[in-house]
């Protein structure tokens, strides 16, 4: 009897241990990441160096934030990068959301298109929450965060095409590569945060169109998350700007955004790039001829 007994809780051990391990086992691995900001130089208060620093962050408390990756826009150009760049998002998307992280699709000014969604509801759902400072609509440049003026002269729209493109609103969803799975959220609006807010959820991967503006200033995005005191990481290789050559600095589209891409990191959060998830190499624009491949 009592050796009966002793294998009964024997066994009942082992299979203890095994929900254990399988619990450490299923428990999602952290996020690592090389999170490159740039820094002044001590010698001149004009001249900065970047600086790469190891991140770690826990996947449920991590968000992904997309923005504005449209299905249209009125500028050709831009439209057309977006398109080539998102098969690389969707990957990188279904990637942390694999791992745990909350999907956020931000594809302003089209909510009407998901008004039936599951996950434009449960953005809607979240709780309202008191913020540090107000989440507006649009967040322009901050001089008294210390922020100058952006390096790129985007007055004219930033459409490189001739003829030029006309200006409009073509926009009517986010664009159908990137695929809306259950648990992701849809938004345009402080609800993101909210949502972020209600999750327990710290840290923000920012990543979509347009790098000198919505990317920068929507609700959701980078200014307005730093703000309100999230940790905030933009990847720079899933960016895009809207920038014509023609306009000061008079460099070429690519090396304008990584002259955006540098002042983001000098006066609001660090970046990282997506192969750090995805492994192989950074994504590359197949217009970027330029030798050393961009920042």
């Amino acid at each position: 009897m009592r050796l009966r007994y002793m294998r009964l809780g024997m066994a009942a051990f082992v299979s203890l241990a095994g929900m254990f391990l399988v619990a450490a086992q299923e428990k999602p691995a952290s996020l690592q990441f090389q999170a490159r900001h740039q820094v002044r130089d001590s010698a001149s208060r004009d001249q900065f160096k970047g600086v790469t620093d190891a991140v770690t962050w826990a996947p449920d408390q991590t968000a992904v934030v997309i923005c504005d990756m449209w299905d249209h826009h009125w500028c050709k150009s831009a439209e057309r990068r977006v398109a080539e760049m998102a098969p690389r998002v969707n990957q990188f998307v279904s990637a942390l959301r694999d791992r745990g992280c909350l999907i956020i699709h931000c594809p302003s000014d089209t909510m009407d298109f998901y008004k039936d969604r599951p996950a434009r509801k449960l953005a809607q759902a979240a709780p309202k929450v008191e913020t540090k400072v107000p989440l507006q609509r649009w967040c322009k440049n901050d001089p008294e965060h210390g922020e100058p003026p952006l390096p790129i002269d985007d007055s004219d729209g930033g459409c490189p095409d001739e003829p030029r493109c006309k200006e409009g609103h073509p926009w009517t969803r986010e664009i159908a590569t990137i695929e809306i799975k259950e648990g992701d959220a849809i938004t345009d609006s402080a609800e993101a945060f909210y949502l972020m807010k209600q999750r327990g959820i710290r840290n923000v991967l920012v990543l979509g169109v347009h790098e000198n503006m919505c990317v920068l200033g929507r609700p959701f995005s980078i200014r307005q998350m730093v703000m309100q005191g999230m940790n905030v990481l933009l990847v720079r290789d899933l960016t895009d700007t809207m920038y014509n050559p023609k306009m000061s600095p008079h460099v070429d589209h690519f090396t304008g955004t990584d002259l955006v891409c540098q002042h983001i990191e000098k006066y609001w959060c660090p970046t990282i790039t997506s192969d750090q998830v995805l492994g192989g190499k950074p994504f590359h624009f197949a217009e970027d001829t330029r030798a050393s491949g961009g920042s």
